[in-house]
This record gives structure tokens, sequence and C-alpha cells, in this order.
């Protein structure tokens, strides 16, 4: 699974996702992309169910791409801890998706092949999204 390989600060702001995303937004590499269209943590489990999801539909033909990175930290506590004694430790990383990322990009398959695989992607991970093309584009 995706997490990044040092950081200088463990533990994160949660922050917030107002907004659009203005970069990524664009089809930069495949024929056909997975697009959000609403905000999300996206966790590095999800990304690599997705990537599962379509490598194996497509039969590991074509070419993948991976447009989104896990690099925020989420902290979890342990059950029944008391308040106090500080922040929790680092539980799982995610990605912070917001509407308008091209999440997946997908290319040297039929377009048929590369819509299903896309929406098997979709169906793992917890938000809305569309699948784009580049000719439509």
């Amino acid at each position: 699974m995706l997490q990044p390989n040092r950081v200088k600060f463990r533990n994160m702001h949660r922050g917030r996702r107002k907004g659009v995303s203005v970069a990524g937004s664009q089809l930069n590499f495949g024929e056909f992309g997975l697009k959000a269209t609403e905000s999300a943590w996206v966790s590095s489990r999800q990304i690599e169910a997705a990537r599962r999801a379509m490598t194996r539909y497509a039969r590991r033909g074509g070419k993948l791409w991976i447009r989104i990175f896990p690099d925020k930290s989420v902290t979890a506590r342990a059950a029944e801890t008391r308040m106090g004694s500080g922040k929790g430790a680092v539980d799982h990383w995610v990605a912070v998706v917001k509407p308008g990322r091209v999440m997946f990009e997908i290319a040297g398959v039929p377009e048929e092949t590369a819509k299903e695989a896309l929406r098997l992607a979709s169906s793992k991970l917890p938000l809305a999204t569309k699948v784009v093309s580049r000719h439509a584009a």
C-alpha cells in the first residue's frame, strides 16, 4: 500500500475540504480517466483495491496511472481511552481528493474494457465519480 517514505511531521491537522481541484483536473497520460465529483479522503487501502480491480479486469493489459497519493496521516486513539495525553499514533494514510480531480487513468485497452474497469474501481472508492475520455473532452 502507498505511504510516504518519510515526513517532516508525523501527526497532521484534519484541514477542510473546500473548493475544487485545479491541478490534476485534466487527462494527462491515458485515454480514459476516473474523475471525482465530490470531495473525500481516499485511503491507501481503497486506492490499492481500486488498482487491483482495474488491473484484474483489464487482464494486466494496457497501462494504468494512479494520479493521487496518500500523503496525509490520520491518527487514532485506542478504544475507551481517557481524554488528554496528546494526539494518537498514526493509524493510516489518506489522499485528499476534491471535486474535479482525475484519480486514475488507463490506456491501451478498448473503450468498453476501460469504462468497465473504471466503473469497478469507482465502486471501491468512498466518493461519487464519473468516467471521462480524451475524445469527448
